[in-house]
């Protein structure tokens, strides 16, 4: 397995900013996987995966450690039965495609979450009422110290968290689907990615959701709105015209703009509601937000 070094990240997220990785990695099997933690572990090097990096936002200084991208055997996605059984990096468009021919239903939602199977069990992802912990049979994750299946409870799974941290990788998962007409599919499939079209700046360079929704009769999203953030920018970096929640990088954006917009949207939600959002998106290298002042 051949390590890079220097490797600017901004080329893997879908925000386009971020500096250079330490180390760099694409292992495609097992094997290679649980080598490049233990090249981690014997420098003492953070490791952390990239996935699609849609959800991810690293510091302009880069991480000092081993970034992953899954790939081979690590990225692909077949149907055993009623199972879905996908590598960690496998994208969900892929996974989705291959759930759709084998005429499974439940994995309709991940067409709005341009991420990995992986990235979905670290964060829970979800959207139109459907998540991953409705769906995950178990993952396997493997650490410096091996590999390990874990059920839904045993990863923690919660609204868009998991108990997963950075150097836990999820090398394998497997979904239980149930029978579904491929037609019926395509058809959810096309209304949920019209809703998402209309909605969000689908055709602009973003991290997608910036916050969660917090407990609150306001989503993040129109929290953000009516604090009349929409369009509001810093550097390279703006609040998107289209969708409150969402960060575009408008002209050469940094990650020190995003952080800054991410700031003043926090303190803007707490002065006017009182109302903490807590960031949705992965931080990777030294990178923080400010505390609000209370």
């Amino acid at each position: 397995m051949n390590v890079e070094e220097r490797l600017a990240l901004s080329r893997f997220t879908t925000l386009g900013t971020g500096g250079p990785a330490r180390a760099f990695a694409r292992p495609e099997t097992l094997e290679e996987l649980e080598q490049a933690l233990h090249f981690a572990r014997e420098r003492e090097l953070p490791a952390a995966t990239i996935g699609l990096g849609s959800n991810l936002l690293v510091a302009d200084d880069g991480f000092e450690g081993l970034a992953l991208k899954l790939a081979g055997e690590l990225a692909g996605a077949e149907v055993e039965g009623y199972r879905l059984i996908a590598g960690g990096g496998a994208a969900n468009a892929v996974c989705l495609h291959r759930a759709r021919a084998a005429g499974l239903g439940g994995f309709e939602f991940a067409c709005a979450i341009p991420g990995t199977a992986g990235g979905g069990v670290w964060m829970n992802a979800g959207a139109y009422g459907g998540d991953w912990a409705g769906i995950l049979e178990r993952a396997l994750v493997v650490d410096g110290d091996g590999s390990h299946w874990r059920t839904p409870e045993e990863l923690g799974l919660g609204y868009r968290r998991s108990d997963l941290r950075h150097g836990e990788v999820v090398a394998r998962v497997e979904f239980r689907l149930t029978p579904r007409p491929p037609g019926e599919i395509k058809a959810v499939v096309a209304d949920m990615q019209a809703q998402r079209k209309a909605a969000q700046p689908t055709n602009k360079r973003t991290y997608g959701s910036v916050f969660k929704n917090p407990d609150h009769e306001l989503t993040a999203g129109r929290m953000l709105e009516a604090c009349r953030l929409k369009g509001h920018r810093i550097g390279g970096a703006q609040i998107s015209p289209r969708h409150a929640n969402f960060i575009e990088n408008a002209d050469g954006a940094r990650s020190e703009d995003a952080i800054a917009l991410m700031a003043e949207a926090r303190r803007r939600a707490w002065e006017q509601y009182g109302v903490e959002l807590e960031h949705e998106v992965v931080f990777l290298g030294e990178i923080e937000l400010p505390p609000l002042s209370r």
